[in-house]
């Protein structure tokens, strides 16, 4: 079966980056997986894609050497089980609040005996190997999303669930349930606080941590901080990046 890259990486002592699929299209996410990031992330949560157009990109991101990634829309095991058949080699399930969601989430991801998947690795058995069947228990990534008052609340109970690989912080949400504002690569003392409680969770337990960041330099300072991965680089950043070029001929036109 093909290796998860991911494990990998964490085996030799080593952080992993990882990009970010808002928009649909293949071809888009070919060219996120060509950067040269460790992992990429297809978001079918806050995305705007489909399960055909998720498939499409899984698809794509396999010609490169980067992980393929879901993030589902909910902890529903029908929609986590197809992100898994589909090809993906982990899945971030968002807004956990406690140890027996987060128990039926992982137990999503698992075939029996550690879990209920339904056995039907109808494009993974191509993408992971013939005998994707029998070892995908132990190369599937399962990320819980702490971001939630009650998951904060809850983090050493979730991160003692049996077979859970890792916690994947989502900072937005996580400063609006403490009262905070929403955005990105905030140093707010509350929300620093916050994901020390997290890393120091994650950390007793044995479990990998991630975290959703906005720039090379805080992903930085975060990797630093203790995070075994984090999010750098997103599709939607990178096209929005051309407001400055737009608003500097707009500039240059209405000076001449």
């Amino acid at each position: 079966m093909r290796a998860n890259r991911l494990r990998e990486l964490w085996n030799a002592g080593k952080p992993v980056i990882n990009g970010w699929c808002s928009m649909p299209g293949a071809f888009s996410a070919e060219l996120m997986a060509s950067m040269g990031w460790d992992a990429v992330t297809v978001d079918t949560q806050h995305g705007v894609i489909g399960y055909s157009e998720m498939l499409a990109m899984l698809q794509a991101i396999s010609t490169t050497a980067a992980t393929p990634l879901v993030r589902v829309s909910w902890n529903q095991p029908g929609e986590i089980m197809r992100a898994l058949d589909a090809g993906a080699y982990g899945v971030i399930c968002p807004m956990i609040n406690d140890a027996a969601e987060c128990a039926a989430f992982v137990q999503a991801c698992r075939y029996p005996p550690e879990g209920f998947r339904s056995s039907g690795p109808t494009r993974a058995v191509v993408y992971g190997g013939a005998d994707y069947h029998a070892k995908a228990n132990g190369e599937m990534l399962a990320f819980a999303m702490i971001e939630t008052a009650a998951g904060l609340a809850n983090v050493e109970a979730i991160v003692a669930t049996p077979g859970l690989d890792g916690v994947y912080i989502g900072p937005s949400d996580l400063s609006l349930a403490m009262g905070g504002p929403p955005g990105q690569d905030s140093d707010a003392p509350a929300l620093m606080a916050a994901f020390d409680k997290i890393l120091a969770a994650c950390k007793a337990a044995g479990v990998r941590v991630g975290v959703h960041t906005n720039s090379p330099a805080y992903s930085q300072k975060m990797i630093g901080r203790g995070f075994d991965l984090v999010t750098v680089g997103a599709d939607t950043r990178y096209l929005m990046s051309g407001r400055r070029e737009a608003a500097e001929m707009r500039a240059w036109l209405d000076a001449h």
